[in-house]
């Protein structure tokens, strides 16, 4: 059975209990109601009828003879002498003797006193004569009676019918709205399911159902994106490994052919390339551990100037062949960072490469740290010109070069700034950059001091 028509079944089966149940309250509670408005109105009648009978007899001798009947088929006494008088009745005189019997009551004896306090007076010039006990079903209704309860009846059940009628078209609508949001993320699954990723379903509120179609539009978009990405890393680590091959083929081509003499330049080149290939491959390497989670780190404290000074030191042969000055700037008596030294310092070569490649001679990139509430501000800051915001977002990305015209001979393998995201990650950190060409970049790496690296091992 589809949920659509079990939400409508379970709307109808809930509609229909209330409905009926309010519909039998009311029927009942209106019989009741207008049994005891009629009663009220016709005691005081019965009560004058009495009444004369008493002051034209001066008792109620002989009152047996004159009310009583005993209808046949029918338990218990009724007053003949008044019409409305349909059920049993009691009449009692002024002491509680019982004249008239009711169900359960004879002639003579007294009545109790819970009785006379719920009994009708007789009164003649305000003395008690007598009283009379009677339900509110003795006394019968007239015509005009029957037929107004009959009515309003009848416009409860018609009203109650109305409201079932209503009942199962607000469920069928419910429903509707209910299922409509479930058969487009089934739809979506579907066609994810099938390979057709780019898939988003209306928002048709902001419920929880709502909430949930956001999710899926986002894990959706997030999907296409991840293959996009995954795409495009497989194309660029296509080209980054036909480059450095195809050099290298080439060179031992001629020199197998003799086009290019055994020399130490010709080896010279099939090392630079090898080995090229060989930080690209540690570099996929430290990546897809970084991504599974299984980049060891061992953490100890360590003084941010220390792991500055050391990127310092390792890049000043360069810095001065480029003519780019190197310049510390650290903030006094900062605490301590629990960090891998060893994957900080790759995080720092990797800002201070990337950049040196885009500083020219003359420029200078300064590294600073700093204290940030609860963290550690450290920063590679260059001269270079600069980079466009509309690429600072994708900056970090695998492969993602922000000048096109800088091919991969001339620049990194692309990965280092992805790597070095991860690392700062991995530390509960995090690294962005900003930029406003043409007066330089800036690289900030957040460390928080009560970070707890995700990994605390080395293997």
């Amino acid at each position: 059975m589809r949920l659509g028509l079990k939400l409508i079944l379970a709307f109808l089966a809930v509609g229909l209990a209330g409905v009926g149940l309010v519909a039998l309250i009311a029927v009942r509670a209106t019989a009741n109601e207008f049994g005891r408005f009629v009663f009220n109105q016709v005691q005081g009648s019965f009560t004058e009828e009495l009444r004369q009978y008493y002051q034209e007899h001066g008792g109620w001798a002989g009152v047996q003879d004159v009310l009583l009947v005993m209808p046949e088929g029918m338990p218990g006494n009724r007053i003949r002498a008044f019409e409305r008088a349909v059920g049993p009745l009691t009449l009692a005189d002024a002491q509680g003797v019982v004249i008239i019997g009711g169900p359960g009551l004879r002639p003579g004896v007294v009545l109790r006193q819970e009785l006379l306090r719920s009994a009708t007076p007789v009164q003649i010039d305000d003395q008690v004569v007598g009283f009379f006990v009677a339900s509110p079903e003795a006394f019968g209704r007239n015509q005009a009676e029957a037929n107004f309860l009959f009515r309003t009846n009848r416009l409860l059940i018609i009203g109650a019918v109305g409201a079932m009628a209503l009942a199962l078209l607000l469920g069928v609508l419910l429903a509707r709205s209910f299922t409509q949001p479930i058969r487009d993320l089934t739809t979506a699954a579907q066609a994810i399911a099938s390979g057709r990723l780019e898939q988003q379903v209306p928002i048709r509120s902001e419920d929880e159902l709502g909430q949930l179609a956001q999710a899926f539009n986002r894990m959706s978009a997030e999907l296409a994106r991840s293959r996009d990405l995954r795409r495009q890393m497989t194309a660029d680590i296509a080209h980054e490994l036909r480059t450095p091959l195809s050099v290298i083929l080439g060179q031992i081509d001629a020199l197998d052919e003799g086009v290019v003499p055994p020399s130490p330049a010709a080896f010279e080149i099939l090392r630079d390339e090898t080995s090229r290939l060989g930080r690209l491959v540690e570099d996929l390497r430290t990546l897809s551990r970084a991504d599974a989670g299984e980049l060891p780190l061992e953490s100890r404290p360590v003084a941010p100037a220390r792991l500055l000074e050391q990127a310092l030191a390792a890049h000043r042969p360069l810095a001065l062949e480029k003519g780019v000055a190197l310049e510390l700037e650290v903030q006094p008596e900062l605490p301590d960072l629990v960090v891998d030294p060893d994957r900080m310092a790759q995080v720092l070569g990797n800002l201070l490469s990337n950049a040196l490649r885009h500083t020219p001679p003359g420029g200078a990139i300064t590294l600073g740290a700093a204290r940030a509430g609860a963290a550690v501000l450290l920063r590679v800051q260059d001269t270079g010109p600069g980079i466009d915001p509309q690429d600072l977002s994708h900056l970090f990305e695998r492969f993602y070069r922000a000048d096109r015209s800088r091919q991969r001979e001339t620049g990194g393998s692309g990965l280092g700034l992805a790597i070095a995201k991860a690392i700062v990650e991995l530390h509960g950190g995090k690294i962005w950059a900003e930029s406003a060409p043409p007066r330089g970049t800036t690289v900030f790496v957040r460390i928080p001091l009560s970070s707890t690296p995700v990994a605390t091992s080395r293997s």
